[in-house]
């Protein structure tokens, strides 16, 4: 297999097949998956990016199951957001699975007011565990499947410094809970992250590790999510970013 020039967890590197049964459930014929998020999930849908990696091994490594990925990503969206669209850009692709990334802009929106001296722009955990709760409440009823992951970074310092990091690994929790409490299938990207800075990340860099600025993914970003999408779809395989990767 081609080698990387640079590291990434073990999950990269998973031999190629689909995970054990005691893993995910298998992906069958004719599944449908909608990415729903934000700026992440929207530029994941770049030539480098995590949806176009996903879909790229998923060609190769299922090619006679048909598979079709959409991307249903919009920058600066909120999970209010997410609700006020389901229907008309997920429900409406009549998806067997539907992976939820969001929670960035619910914490990173959040600032002072200059007149009312108020915290405005963000969502409360109220709202977001509602909103949460919500989502997967209607796709579960539209018979799909339900992926949720947790809010990745914002700032990539590995040791509990950046501004937002407290309030994020808050609604990180949220979503672990609303993953728990709803039965649904939880992608702790969070967790992913912050170990692999730990790891990574020794100078305690802001961005560079696996952003570009401290949120959105850079090309090592982008192939680090995809490892993790892969594996929550019970894939195991390296991400390819071309359908026909040569291998050394």
């Amino acid at each position: 297999m081609r080698r990387r020039e640079f590291v990434l967890v073990a999950a990269l590197a998973l031999p190629v097949g689909v995970l054990a049964a005691d893993g995910p459930p298998a992906l069958a014929k004719g599944d449908r998956i909608v990415f729903l998020g934000d700026s992440i999930t929207q530029g994941g849908g770049g030539p480098r990016g995590y949806i176009t990696l996903v879909k790229n091994t998923l060609d190769q490594e299922c090619k006679d199951l048909g598979i079709e990925v959409f991307n249903a990503g919009i920058s600066g969206n909120k999970v209010p957001n997410l609700q006020a669209r389901l229907d008309k850009d997920v429900l409406a692709k009549k998806p067997t699975i539907v992976v939820i990334y969001i929670g960035i802009n619910d914490v990173w929106h959040w600032r002072k007011d200059a007149k009312s001296g108020e915290m405005v722009g963000g969502t409360t955990k109220e709202k977001f565990e509602e909103g949460l709760k919500d989502l997967v409440a209607r796709i579960k009823a539209a018979g799909a499947r339900v992926i949720l992951c947790t809010p990745s970074v914002i700032g990539e310092k590995p040791d509990g410094t950046n501004e937002r990091d407290k309030m994020l690994d808050e609604y990180s929790d949220i979503s672990r809970k609303v993953a728990a409490d709803t039965g649904v299938q939880l992608n702790d990207l969070r967790k992913a992250f912050l170990a692999y800075l730990k790891e990574h990340n020794a100078e305690g860099k802001p961005k560079g590790v696996l952003t570009g600025d401290g949120v959105h993914l850079n090309p090592a970003g982008n192939r680090f999510v995809a490892a993790q999408m892969l594996k929550a779809l019970g894939i195991k395989a390296e991400p390819l970013e071309s359908k026909h990767q040569p291998e050394k």
